[in-house]
């Protein structure tokens, strides 16, 4: 018998995030071996094909089993409190999708490569995407409260942890002293690197049209969110 706080949707939540963490980090280490014998683009659209839905399937599971397992807290009723975790949503995906940049080479137009960056928002932190999915996680912990999204918080941080770990190796892997001197110039804490010295803040190396349709995503995310809470409802699962 499972107890009331750690029911089945918990094991299953932690099998997903595990298997997508193995996926999607997997293939990211296996990306030079394959594009060696597939080529880049091939590699990208296989890549694409087990990620997107794999994630599909673990954020409708997030979405109907939210609220499962022991509420720890219930803080909803504070007055103030929706907005703020509205505007850290908004603030992590501005963080999350820095990707958005290179569309082309996702979606496979242009031949996908391997970016050593060092401008942007690369100068607050050399690792976005961790930084968007622990404020994302952060403002859905506070709303939620239950020990279900505390788990699911978890294991997102911790998956996003070892990327860090394991970008930094493929990158020094693949540019070698050059990305050992761009990492002496970057921080994975957020705003270090530009606190000590290390980087200055362009603000004007973020007026790019990439931001407009993070912007765009968010306003439709936010527009759309009670229709998809409805249609993930309508899977079983």
């Amino acid at each position: 018998m499972f107890p009331n706080w750690f029911p089945p949707s918990h094991w299953m939540m932690l099998g997903l995030l595990l298997g997508f963490a193995i996926a999607h980090s997997g293939l990211a280490a296996l990306r030079p071996w394959g594009e060696r014998r597939v080529g880049a683009r091939l590699y990208r659209i296989f890549f694409a094909l087990v990620s997107i839905p794999f994630a599909t399937v673990l954020i409708v599971y997030f979405f109907n089993h939210r609220y499962d397992g022991l509420m720890v807290w219930n803080l909803q009723g504070i007055p103030g409190l929706k907005a703020v975790v509205w505007a850290l949503s908004a603030l992590s995906f501005f963080f999350l999708y820095p990707a958005t940049f290179n569309l082309l080479e996702i979606a496979a137009i242009q031949k996908p490569e391997v970016h050593l960056y060092e401008t942007g928002i690369i100068r607050i932190t050399r690792h976005p995407q961790m930084v968007g999915q622990v404020i994302w996680c952060v403002a859905h912990t506070l709303w939620l409260g239950t020990t279900f999204m505390l788990l699911t918080s978890a294991g997102l941080i911790a998956h996003h942890l070892f990327a860090v770990w394991h970008g930094d190796r493929r990158l020094k892997a693949r540019y070698g002293d050059a990305f050992l001197k761009a990492k002496e110039r970057t921080s994975v804490f957020p705003f270090l690197a530009i606190l000590d010295g290390r980087q200055t803040l362009k603000w004007e190396e973020f007026l790019r049209p990439a931001y407009l349709g993070v912007a765009g995503f968010i306003g439709l995310l936010w527009w759309g969110h009670p229709w998809l809470m409805q249609v993930t409802a309508r899977a079983n699962w």
